[in-house]
């Protein structure tokens, strides 16, 4: 089952996240319209704006690679937390996703649509 395949890529990207400012550790990964799951964790920085978010990072991870047809991200935090205002937008740039976020035990807190989770999202143009 793919979401079986995305809670454990998810699971196992929070447990390489680098978070020694925070210490709230963020993992996800990404299906593809093709299959692929891509994953990523978040990467702080003493400079906290650079940060970098686990959604983007699994995202920008696809793109690298030639994937922009994304079905669903699974995001994993402690508290199964939702995704920020940045990631919410960045999701939305590549369509209505589907959105699970699970909890540091594997269990889906929510599972939604990016349209639900940012209703009226910037559009270009």
């Amino acid at each position: 089952m793919e979401i079986e395949r995305l809670i454990n890529a998810a699971t196992s990207a929070r447990e390489r996240a680098y978070a020694p400012y925070s210490e709230y550790r963020v993992g996800a990964a990404v299906l593809t319209g093709n299959g692929t799951i891509h994953s990523g964790c978040n990467v702080e920085n003493a400079s906290y704006g650079l940060t970098i978010c686990a959604e983007r990072n699994a995202i920008c991870s696809a793109v690298a690679s030639g994937d922009q047809q994304f079905e669903v991200i699974v995001i994993c935090t402690e508290d199964g937390g939702s995704p920020c205002g940045a990631c919410r937008q960045v999701i939305g740039e590549f369509g209505n996703v589907r959105v699970l976020t699970i909890d540091g035990r594997g269990q889906v807190v929510l599972d939604t649509s990016l349209e639900q989770l940012l209703p009226d999202a910037f559009r270009r143009g």
